[in-house]
């Protein structure tokens, strides 16, 4: 099974290119599904969150408070990488099984931190890197009107992300989204091309 890895800074247009490849019936793994599903309520992950960060983390339904996790992070760069350590070897675990499962032509995993965690990171498991790129203005512009988040919320995420060169530097293809959807699909269209057959190979 060929296995391409599609990533991009926050707001780059992650979720429009793999619901484009979606409509071409190409089996989608997107990892933000998949991280929800591992610390979902009485989950080992979640279990081990809490005893990492104490019961704060637990809402009274038994489920992760997902903002006040967030906030902390927010102050407390250094929580990010104990939850990584906890929530990324039961992802790519199921990342795994989904695409063994998968019977589409070939399969697109979808991760913002897709090329972070070195060699027992998510890149591992793929055969193509896929980098949407656009500048840091629509990336602004983009995550603030579609989250709601502050300028400084999102300099806060890409600050947790890879800087665009090192992104690109890992990329075997580039799609540069400064413009319209459409131009987006057109340029998404010989790369489904390409992936299919390439695919054979696999």
């Amino acid at each position: 099974m060929l296995v391409v890895g599609l990533t991009g800074g926050i707001g780059s247009g992650k979720t429009q290119a793999s619901n484009w490849f979606a409509k071409q019936n190409i089996h989608i793994i997107d990892v933000d599904v998949l991280a929800r599903q591992v610390v979902e309520k009485n989950s080992p992950a979640l279990q081990q969150i809490v005893q990492a960060f104490g019961e704060w983390v637990i809402q009274a339904d038994g489920l992760l408070n997902r903002k006040a996790l967030r906030e902390y992070i927010f102050t407390h760069p250094d929580a990010l990488i104990t939850l990584q350590n906890i929530t990324h070897p039961a992802i790519r675990a199921l990342a795994k099984q989904q695409i063994d499962q998968a019977t589409t032509a070939y399969c697109i995993l979808v991760a913002p931190l897709l090329l972070e965690g070195g060699k027992t990171g998510l890149k591992q498991l793929c055969q193509q890197i896929l980098v949407i790129d656009t500048d840091e203005h629509n990336q602004i512009l983009r995550a603030s009107l579609r989250d709601k988040q502050t300028t400084e919320q999102i300099q806060a995420i890409m600050n947790n992300q890879l800087s665009r060169k090192q992104r690109l530097q890992q990329a075997d293809h580039v799609v540069t989204n400064n413009g319209t959807l459409e131009q987006l699909y057109a340029k998404l269209i010989p790369l489904h091309q390409y992936y299919l057959t390439l695919a054979k190979q696999f």
